[in-house]
């Protein structure tokens, strides 16, 4: 089942929920700022994702600069920090079984259907 990490406030977040409607895919969303991951299933993501948890980390967010930028942080402190703040959440994220992809663009989510 292909899961959609979604908020619906995100131009970008909506556009991928298009995406998988217009190819016709059956697909659950996720409201991440609702049902927020565990560190364990963030862990998952990012293992599945290839990347490391900094790159998963919405930068650019008033929390993220206010309470983490330029601290050394580790793995385990960054993903502990999404789990607190979900909105540091790099959206939106399409997994598909084994597969996984930041959908920035949209079109990045067609590498794994």
């Amino acid at each position: 089942m292909i899961k959609i990490y979604h908020n619906n406030r995100c131009s970008k977040s909506r556009l991928g929920v298009q995406f998988l409607e217009d190819a016709g895919k059956d697909f659950e969303v996720v409201k991440y700022l609702e049902d927020v991951p565990t560190e364990a299933e963030l862990t998952e993501i990012i293992k599945l994702l290839g990347i490391s948890p900094i790159e998963l980390v919405r930068t650019n967010e008033a929390i993220w600069k206010s309470d983490y930028k330029g601290k050394d942080l580790t793995d385990v402190q960054i993903i502990k920090a999404m789990v607190e703040n979900p909105k540091l959440i790099e959206r939106p994220i399409v997994i598909n079984d084994e597969k996984a992809v930041i959908a920035r663009p949209t079109e990045k989510i067609a590498e794994i259907l």
